[in-house]
């Protein structure tokens, strides 16, 4: 029986309007996932209260853990270094897991305010703003950045790669496609290939993983252990556990789902109840179709519950439609 390739780990990747806490709650109770990242919380012109960090990341409550005690590390946005290494500060105070910082956002609306990819196109502001947060948060708290190949090519990504290692950084994420790229496929793995060519600090590899075969094929072109997953994971939250037991047996493996649908079911119960502690009514049912819409790609069930939800908006008949899944996932 062959051991886990060495240092091997998954990444829940943080994702904005989707994958929030109480999806990363979710998703971490089925395993397989070592470490969650949350979605960026903006730095803009003043040092953030603590209720703006919990926000973002209540699991700061809970020792920057999980329910299932998988931990969480805390993303930064924003482009002035002297006000991030204060916001990362006042962060470092409530013990996060790590601070991450965002360097791949491809949203217009943050690019045009400086923040994300569009950095990219400066490699020495880039390495600024990991050094003063390195420099202003305790040692034991690791910082880490997330960058994507660059904004509108890749012609850079090698500087912003050595930039941030220079600047002290514990990890780097690459999403394997640059700004201008958005979410089309393919992810460019090869480039991350080439980027650890270049620097020595771990790398993490990110884009287009959405079964274990992607995984085992990622890993095998960037040279990385370490993967980092996001929509792939939202469409099989088994697929992290798919990989672990891989590694673990040794095996091929299934290219099937390690989660059976009424493992599915319980968890949009306990999904629902969560986002009915924290979402408006009115976006509650869109937050599960969400979901669910995501579902699709792996589980036939997920097709027929979406049918049957696609024009329910009350949460009561949401919550109806939720009471009469049976515990084996089949209607009543």
């Amino acid at each position: 029986m062959s051991m886990s390739p060495p240092g091997a780990r998954i990444l829940l990747a943080p994702m904005e309007g989707l994958l929030d806490h109480t999806l990363r709650d979710m998703l971490t109770r089925v395993g397989g996932v070592d470490l969650c990242v949350s979605e960026f919380i903006r730095v803009t012109n003043t040092v953030l209260p603590r209720r703006a960090f919990i926000r973002v990341a209540p699991e700061l409550l809970n020792d920057s853990r999980t329910v299932a005690g998988v931990p969480v590390k805390v993303q930064l946005l924003g482009s002035d270094p002297d006000l991030l290494a204060a916001n990362a500060v006042a962060l470092a105070e409530l013990g996060p897991a790590g601070i991450d910082l965002n360097f791949g956002c491809p949203a217009k609306t943050v690019n045009q305010h400086r923040g994300g990819a569009v950095l990219l196109d400066e490699p020495e502001l880039v390495g600024q703003i990991v050094a003063a947060v390195r420099r202003a948060v305790p040692a034991h708290i690791p910082v880490s950045a997330k960058m994507r190949l660059g904004y509108n090519d890749d012609t850079r990504a090698e500087e912003c790669a050595l930039a941030i290692e220079a600047a002290g950084a514990s990890e780097l994420v690459v999403h394997a496609r640059t700004k201008a790229h958005g979410y089309r496929p393919p992810a460019y793995w090869e480039r991350i290939a080439d980027l650890r060519q270049c620097v020595r600090l771990p790398i993490v590899a990110n884009g287009e993983i959405w079964t274990l075969a992607d995984a085992l094929r990622c890993r095998a072109v960037t040279g990385c252990d370490r993967l980092m997953i996001g929509r792939g994971m939202v469409a099989d939250p088994g697929l992290a556990l798919s990989i672990a037991q891989h590694d673990a047996l040794g095996s091929s493996g299934a290219l099937t789902s390690a989660v059976a649908w009424s493992q599915i079911v319980r968890l949009m119960r306990l999904f629902w109840q969560g986002i009915a502690l924290r979402v408006a009514p009115r976006h509650r049912a869109g937050r599960l179709k969400q979901w669910l819409n995501y579902l699709r790609r792996v589980y036939p069930e997920a097709q027929e519950a979406f049918d049957q939800l696609r024009l329910l908006n009350d949460p009561a008949k949401i919550e109806q439609w939720l009471a009469l899944q049976a515990p084996d996932g089949s209607p009543k």
